[in-house]
């Protein structure tokens, strides 16, 4: 039997645009390295106007973002001075270290209006020696990942080794990362060559060991668990895991393994010492004001951006 399945909870990350939020969960705070999981779409109806989606700049530590589109297209800026258009099947690593600050906007109404938006967000913890290093970011075209494909299979593999396949991504531990889609009856196993494994259900529903799971759940398996994944109708998933990086505090947009670490990100985006990406410096998202501690568990701190 899986470990814990955990069901997406509704979450906003700007003024019109919500989010289904797998991780962080009060039971399972992470699977291997990844500390974050957001599913955005599919959004098939926009407002008026278009900038009410945006993510305004914000910052991070500690940790590498990874954008992965199902469909529309979103601008990155960031305080690298890198501006990106990322478009379906490519990926965008961000790679924050020692802090960044970055936006995402909605700007091609008319290709959103045309293609619908669906979007996946993960956040990948670093290890210990790595928080601290110079932030960076890549974004890697669809033709640069590995794709498997078998009968009523196709699998594309966005970061790490797995079903000895490997991506070009880097990664700064062992981990996997892939986008699924199975037809009806089709099955999979999971990567054996990592010891935390979890998919989440993005459409469709599967079935393992006799028990069904559907659309907006993650589950997530013990360590000696090998299962069959059964499509039970035309099914998409993302599989994740790798290794454990230890105990991790996370507050808003920002992760370390020290919790005074995290107090000093704080300071340094109300002081202005992690800078605005240059072409998008006129607004800002505030610290938020709260009493949590980056410590506790309970209650969860404020919501993060993605």
């Amino acid at each position: 039997m899986p470990e814990i399945v955990i069901q997406a909870r509704e979450a906003a990350i700007s003024a019109y645009l919500s989010v289904k939020r797998i991780l962080p969960f009060r039971q399972k705070r992470m699977v291997g390295p990844f500390i974050f999981m957001d599913h955005g779409g599919p959004v098939n109806s926009f407002p008026t106007d278009i900038t009410s989606m945006d993510v305004l700049p914000h910052p991070h530590i500690g940790l590498s973002t990874v954008t992965y589109l199902f469909s529309g297209n979103v601008t990155h800026r960031d305080s690298l001075g890198v501006e990106q258009i990322i478009q379906p099947g490519e990926v965008n690593w961000m790679t924050a270290g020692k802090g960044i600050s970055h936006s995402e906007r909605f700007e091609n109404p008319e290709l959103l209006q045309k293609h619908s938006l669906e979007m996946m967000q993960t956040w990948v913890a670093l290890p210990k020696e790595f928080e601290e290093i110079n932030p960076s970011f890549t974004n890697y075209k669809s033709d640069q990942l590995p794709v498997y494909t078998d009968k009523g299979i196709w699998m594309k593999l966005i970061a790490g080794n797995a079903y000895g396949l490997k991506s070009s991504v880097q990664t700064l531990s062992p981990l996997f990362y892939l986008h699924a889609k199975l037809e009806t009856d089709a099955s999979i196993g999971l990567p054996i060559e990592h010891l935390e494994r979890a998919i989440y259900i993005a459409n469709g529903g599967v079935e393992i060991a006799g028990n069904f799971y559907i659309k907006g759940q993650m589950v997530v398996f013990s360590n000696n668990e090998n299962p069959k994944i059964k499509a039970i109708e035309p099914t998409e998933l993302m599989l994740l895991g790798g290794e454990p990086l230890g105990e991790r505090f996370i507050w808003w947009n920002f992760v370390s393994s020290s919790k005074e670490r995290i107090e000093q990100a704080k300071n340094d985006w109300k002081t202005g010492k992690i800078i605005l990406p240059p072409n998008d410096n006129e607004v800002f998202v505030p610290l938020p004001e709260s009493s949590s501690n980056p410590a506790s568990s309970t209650p969860l701190p404020p919501e993060p951006l993605s």
